[in-house]
């Protein structure tokens, strides 16, 4: 006996929306099981529900009364004294210090002049008649004279100039600072060196104790001291 089929009975027909259904079915008690809040009631809840439950009559509001501003106040006007004159009081006159056609006129012969005290040492660029070196006795400006003494310092120095011997042994070379001060009577002293080495200052020193002497130098036509600084340089060949 051979067993057929009902099409209308068969399950898998609708398979598909069956899924559905019962997927939208689970979603949706998912969603509502999440969704689900509870309520506990906590003792202090039950307890101020209950009071409040008491409470009748509603509290009228808190009104605060602010009171008045105080009223402005009036500045009354400045008092003014009259005070009637003391007549012993004698007032004092200020004479003005401001000279007008009443003035009198000091001759200028009567202005006492305070001669300025002339020192001791002035230096060479400033002083009034620089020191005369001999050779620049014709020589009739101050620039003239001031040149005519730094070249005859070059030439004495040039013609008694002597490297020493120890020095070149030594390979010692350099410049020697010197200064010295024409005294008020043209002799030469004060002499100040400061240079590499002491053979070559002793050098120095013996050229400059070589100048001669010359003519002071002058302030307002009274001899003062004259100081005067050149370098002397040492080079070997």
């Amino acid at each position: 006996m051979e067993f057929k089929k009902n099409p209308k009975l068969e399950l898998k027909k609708n398979s598909t929306l069956y899924f559905l259904i019962g997927l939208t079915a689970i979603l949706l008690f998912a969603y509502v099981a999440i969704e689900w809040k509870t309520f506990y009631e906590t003792p202090e809840f039950a307890q101020n529900s209950e009071r409040l439950n008491d409470i009748d009559e509603v509290l009228p509001p808190v009104i605060i009364d602010l009171p008045p501003p105080p009223p402005p106040k009036v500045q009354a006007p400045p008092v003014i004294e009259i005070v009637p004159d003391d007549p012993d009081i004698e007032d004092s006159v200020i004479a003005s210090t401001e000279t007008d056609h009443t003035t009198e006129i000091v001759p200028i012969d009567d202005i006492p002049v305070i001669d300025e005290p002339i020192l001791d040492e002035i230096s060479f660029i400033v002083v009034e008649d620089v020191p005369v070196f001999p050779g620049c006795e014709n020589v009739k400006t101050k620039e003239g004279k001031r040149a005519c003494f730094q070249e005859m310092m070059q030439k004495h120095i040039r013609r008694n100039f002597k490297y020493p011997e120890n020095a070149v042994d030594m390979n010692l070379q350099g410049k020697v600072f010197t200064q010295f001060t024409i005294q008020k009577d043209g002799s030469i002293g004060e002499v100040k060196m400061r240079g590499p080495h002491k053979i070559l200052e002793a050098e120095a020193a013996r050229i400059l104790s070589k100048l001669p002497k010359m003519t002071p130098g002058k302030q307002r036509g009274t001899p003062v001291k004259v100081p005067f600084s050149i370098p002397i340089t040492f080079k070997l060949q």
